[in-house]
């Protein structure tokens, strides 16, 4: 995967927006005004920031050597992923999808059902 497929993998998500809040270097998508995914666009290997489960990100981390703390994130929520060999596509989208999740899951019922209704 490289950076034009995660934005488009991101944006076909129900709800999603992309700015630069952090600057020119710094794509983030959001679902409800809440980030699930910051992806750097000058580093020399292209990754993404993605929220995680505590426990699964443990698991990440320890399973693959791409997946490390999140940059600049909260390193017990946060994984940052590099886009190197040795990850599947169908890995990092399942942990767009993770990401996604959990912040629509974080979301108060009432605008989780106004979205989501």
């Amino acid at each position: 995967m490289d950076i034009l497929e995660l934005r488009e993998y991101c944006l076909a998500k129900a709800h999603v927006t992309e700015g630069f809040p952090f600057g020119p270097d710094v794509l983030v998508f959001k679902v409800a005004g809440k980030m699930f995914a910051l992806a750097g666009l000058n580093n020399e290997i292209p990754s993404v920031n993605l929220k995680c489960d505590p426990e699964r990100a443990i698991e990440l981390r320890e399973h693959y050597e791409q997946i490390v703390p999140g940059y600049h994130m909260n390193k017990k929520l946060w994984n940052t992923v590099y886009f190197s060999s040795g990850l599947s596509d169908a890995l990092v989208r399942d942990l767009i999808d993770h990401s996604y999740i959990l912040i629509v899951e974080s979301l108060p019922k009432k605008t989780r059902l106004e979205l989501f209704p």
